[in-house]
């Protein structure tokens, strides 16, 4: 059984480490890369089909023909995954891989070591390693952003937001069951459903926090300053979903509408709405 690894793409053409990802297929084989093409408008569908064609059998690409959010493509990703059969654990990464494979191994050899775990996830802030460097400015807003979602978990989670998780396949029922809320914060939303799921004390016991030893922000980040000042009021919308209105679609958000998609690879027809 395999790891696959999801990696979410929008407009990537000229930043994606084509290189980078041919050594790691060549390398590995017992994992399974899932690009993710968030409906680009340049021509990175076209870099991904070159590094399919290398060895299509390490390789599958999902083709959203609308740019839907990293929630949207990392939810097509992992319930694609899912669906193969002969994927175990799933994870996903940054496209400009800010957290290198070394890292995300790492994580892996944490799960695979504890049987009672189910998800871990990298940190940037939890005892983390001086070779992490941060945007000062993005560093105090995250620092402020980490304080509130805090208090809306209600979990001792210092770095939700990190671009690097991994944890079992069984577990995507629990955690892509319905759309996500939010297009860039739907890591909060998926540690709420794992707390509603197991139950504050239980959902503590089966995830980690770990550092990581490597993590450089890209400048060219999809995510800019202004995304950044609206995640306070993001995170309450997010919080009002799921404490105040469970049921009810609240009127400070808008549920994302599933994508449609087109996959290069093993043939599945879990994504139908």
């Amino acid at each position: 059984m395999k790891t696959g690894i999801i990696i979410p793409c929008y407009n990537e053409e000229k930043r994606l480490n084509v290189a980078a990802f041919l050594n790691f297929i060549q390398k590995e084989n017992d994992y399974h890369l899932c690009f993710v093409n968030d409906g680009s408008k340049d021509n990175t569908i076209t870099v991904l089909k070159e590094i399919q064609y290398t060895n299509p059998a390490k390789v599958s690409i999902i083709d959203m023909k609308k740019n839907s959010g990293k929630a949207a493509a990392v939810r097509a990703g992992g319930r694609y995954l899912h669906s193969r059969g002969d994927i175990s654990f799933i994870g996903f990464i940054d496209a400009d891989l800010s957290t290198d494979f070394e890292d995300f191994d790492g994580l892996l050899r944490t799960l695979k070591n504890d049987s009672k775990l189910s998800f871990v996830f990298g940190s940037r802030a939890k005892e983390a390693s001086d070779t992490i460097k941060k945007n000062g400015i993005r560093s105090l807003i995250s620092k402020l952003i980490n304080i509130l979602v805090v208090l809306i978990l209600g979990l001792p989670i210092q770095d939700t937001q990190c671009g690097a998780k991994v944890f079992r396949a069984d577990l995507v029922p629990v955690i892509f069951n319905t759309n996500f809320l939010s297009r860039w914060l739907f890591d909060v939303e998926m540690f709420i459903k794992m707390k509603k799921h197991f139950g504050k004390e239980k959902v503590m016991k089966k995830i980690v926090e770990q550092p990581l030893k490597r993590w450089i922000h890209m400048e060219d980040s999809k995510l800019g300053l202004k995304d950044s000042l609206e995640i306070p009021y993001r995170l309450i919308s997010i919080w009002i979903n799921y404490n105040i209105l469970p049921s009810v679609q609240s009127s400070f958000t808008k549920e994302i509408t599933e994508p449609a998609v087109e996959i290069y690879g093993m043939p599945t027809t879990v994504l139908a709405a």
